[in-house]
């Protein structure tokens, strides 16, 4: 008797979306993980940065830089990586950024000053924003159209719980422990590592290959790693185009989708970032006190109102996401920036209500550029926005100490209600339903 085993079709179909399931989940951890890894090292600087500006003797406007940073990095790190992975490949910089990051992890064990603190969390940074710019195009790219909103949502999910966890480690080694500054900041170097082995093996996106003209490679991975026929079969509605530049985001059929997806994303975020880093000195102001509750409590909310989007957003839709939550986060800053002399307990509640909303529709922030622009200037378009977004958060970052200290907590909280009106309006006007359609249909969705 022969003892060559033989399959049923059935057995190799199943054989087949188990192994495509496999992948999909590998690929999700790995975005999730990076992510994760963008959130802990941007939180873990806000936990030890006094300790710091004291051992190095920092005067305020180095404390200011030391903290934006990273957010200038990624000022710097976006567009470029965005450009180079439209024009080389996901796959390849989507190795070279977490390499980046294992790097910059490791010199912060040995800096001595301030200039040197500052140029290794620049570099970082600048990792940051390849990984934003790579990162959420591949997985939109591969992942399923009935899940991609959420699949996508899941690393701003893990962005904020590393924000959170940073402040649990932070504190723990600064207070029980008292670890140096150094051990703390480089804590970032074991997940690095892991992830960069983690990331060996992941094909190159099928709709960027197709792109290329590259289409049989483009088929073979398609047919290979993606699970729903409908997707396969979109691949190849993929034109092949002059390769993307940045004068195209600014062409008539894309300054919709380049000023929607750059502007709501600032004006998210420049909030958040300003009151999360400086969060114990932001409620000392308004007399709450200050400690681990400060940082762990709004980005605990916050993590929650990220959960809550990613498990609705596939089911919602997009913009009753992304509009409502702002209107209400504008009424909450101006309720704590008009109403002098409020009972805590109300600044604490709106100051809570805010983190949970606006971290809910910071969500869409990470999900809209990779559903909303082309293929061929799909990382470019993702690196432009988050670059835009970064100049928000770093200013907001960086201006926010001395704007407290300038014109107090009210007018403060007042400057973040305006920014927050602004993202409102726009969103009302510009925010598209992209909820279950293609990404061929998601990507023309501005261009009429």
């Amino acid at each position: 008797m022969s003892s060559i085993k033989t399959t049923t079709p059935a057995t190799d179909d199943a054989a087949t979306m188990t192994f495509k399931r496999r992948f999909l989940t590998k690929l999700t951890a790995v975005l999730v993980g990076g992510m994760f890894l963008d959130g802990y090292i941007l939180g873990i600087i806000g936990t030890v940065i006094g300790t710091i500006a004291t051992e190095l003797s920092f005067t305020p406007m180095w404390e200011g830089l030391i903290v934006a940073s990273s957010l200038l990095g990624i000022l710097v790190g976006s567009p470029i990586g965005g450009w180079l992975g439209d024009k080389f490949g996901r796959k390849p910089l989507f190795m070279i950024d977490m390499g980046i990051f294992v790097v910059g992890s490791v010199l912060q064990f040995f800096v001595h000053d301030p200039g040197q603190l500052f140029v290794v969390r620049l570099l970082m940074g600048i990792a940051v924003g390849v990984e934003y710019s790579v990162g959420w195009p591949l997985m939109s790219e591969f992942a399923p159209a009935r899940l991609r909103g959420r699949l996508m949502g899941l690393t701003l999910v893990a962005f904020y719980v590393g924000f959170m966890v940073a402040f649990i480690v932070g504190y723990v080694l600064t207070t029980a422990v008292s670890v140096d500054w150094r051990i703390i900041l480089g804590s970032s170097t074991l997940p690095a590592v892991i992830l960069f082995f983690a990331r060996f093996g992941l094909p190159e996106s099928p709709r960027w290959l197709w792109s290329k003209g590259r289409h049989d490679e483009a088929r073979a991975v398609a047919h290979k790693y993606m699970e729903a026929g409908t997707d396969m079969n979109d691949v190849e509605h993929e034109h092949d185009r002059p390769a993307g530049n940045f004068k195209m985001l600014f062409s008539r059929r894309y300054w919709r989708a380049t000023l929607f997806c750059s502007m709501f994303w600032l004006c998210a975020v420049t909030p958040y970032f300003a009151i999360a880093t400086f969060a114990e000195s932001v409620l000392e102001g308004y007399g709450l006190g200050h400690g681990l509750a400060g940082g762990v409590g709004l980005s605990a909310v916050a993590t929650a109102g990220v959960v809550l989007t990613v498990i609705l957003i596939d089911r919602a839709g997009r913009r009753v996401l992304t509009v409502p939550p702002q209107w209400l986060c504008f009424v909450l800053l101006l309720i704590i920036g008009l109403w002098v002399g409020a009972p805590a307990w109300v600044v604490l509640a709106c100051f809570l209500t805010f983190s949970f909303f606006n971290a809910g529709y910071n969500t869409l922030t990470g999900i809209y550029p990779g559903e909303v622009f082309p293929t061929e200037i799909r990382g470019i378009g993702t690196g432009f926005a988050t670059a835009v977004s970064r100049v928000g958060a770093g200013a907001g970052t960086f201006l926010l100490p001395w704007s407290m200290a300038t014109y107090g907590t009210q007018v403060t909280m007042l400057m973040a209600a305006g920014l927050t009106l602004i993202g409102a309006i726009l969103s009302q006007w510009l925010a598209p339903e992209t909820k279950g359609k293609s990404l061929t249909e998601t990507a023309a969705g501005f261009s009429h």
